[in-house]
């Protein structure tokens, strides 16, 4: 089986961001991976964009598989954007991509 790269971009304001990379790395990024759903993960600021209104990141979480990943969606994932929703909202854009690893 093919492992799945399940990649979050977030524009985040530049009113919170420091909040937010702080609490990125020290409780959501933490509490996606005690899912046990992903095996490893990877945050990153975009570079060459426009950062008039915010800074972009991309949060990547490495699944073993399909399976997985489905149940992570199925299980846990509302939740999770829930509360990054809450705790942010009005301060940040963000979309979601799956990519097959080859």
């Amino acid at each position: 089986m093919s492992k799945i790269l399940y990649n979050v971009t977030v524009k985040i304001d530049h009113d919170v961001h420091e909040d937010w990379l702080r609490w990125m790395r020290r409780v959501h990024i933490p509490a996606v991976m005690e899912t046990g759903m992903f095996i490893e993960h990877r945050i990153s600021r975009l570079l060459g964009t426009d950062e008039s209104d915010g800074f972009t990141y991309s949060i990547q979480y490495l699944s073993p598989n399909m399976t997985t990943y489905q149940l992570y969606q199925e299980k846990h994932a509302y939740l999770l954007q829930k509360d990054h929703q809450d705790r942010y909202k009005g301060k940040f854009v963000s979309f979601r991509t799956l990519m097959k690893v080859l």
